[in-house]
């Protein structure tokens, strides 16, 4: 019952985020086409992992930054030097793990594409 009650709370968690974030809703959608592209190009296993892994690891980020924004907000409305610092270390978090999920998106895919358009193109 414990555990019930955890994953409606985690739910209703992931449910706020993407209802009050507009970058956790791209990022949902990047995520779609990247397990789409994944099924389409046919990727293996472990390329499949670093995709899947590289987009827990943006949704998680987006996530926690959200988290810190909303108790910080409590904290203090007013222009606070150590929060705004805060908060700019968070989006950075995400930006670095979006950037990182694009470079495995591009390793991943970029082959299989070149492969699909090269006969075209001679």
């Amino acid at each position: 019952m414990v555990a019930l009650s955890s994953f409606k709370y985690a739910i209703r968690g992931l449910k706020e985020v993407i209802k009050s974030e507009r970058n956790a809703k791209i990022h949902l959608f990047l995520a779609f086409l990247a397990i789409v592209s994944s099924i389409i190009l046919r990727v293996g296993v472990l390329e499949f992992l670093f995709v899947f892994l590289s987009i827990v690891l943006v949704i998680f980020a987006e996530i926690v930054n959200t988290a810190i924004e909303k108790t910080l907000d409590l904290i203090s409305q007013e222009n606070n030097h150590a929060i705004q610092i805060t908060k700019d270390m968070m989006a950075a978090a995400v930006l670095l793990t979006a950037i990182g999920a694009i470079v495995v998106a591009g390793i991943v895919f970029i082959p299989r594409i070149i492969e699909i358009i090269r006969p075209f193109v001679k």
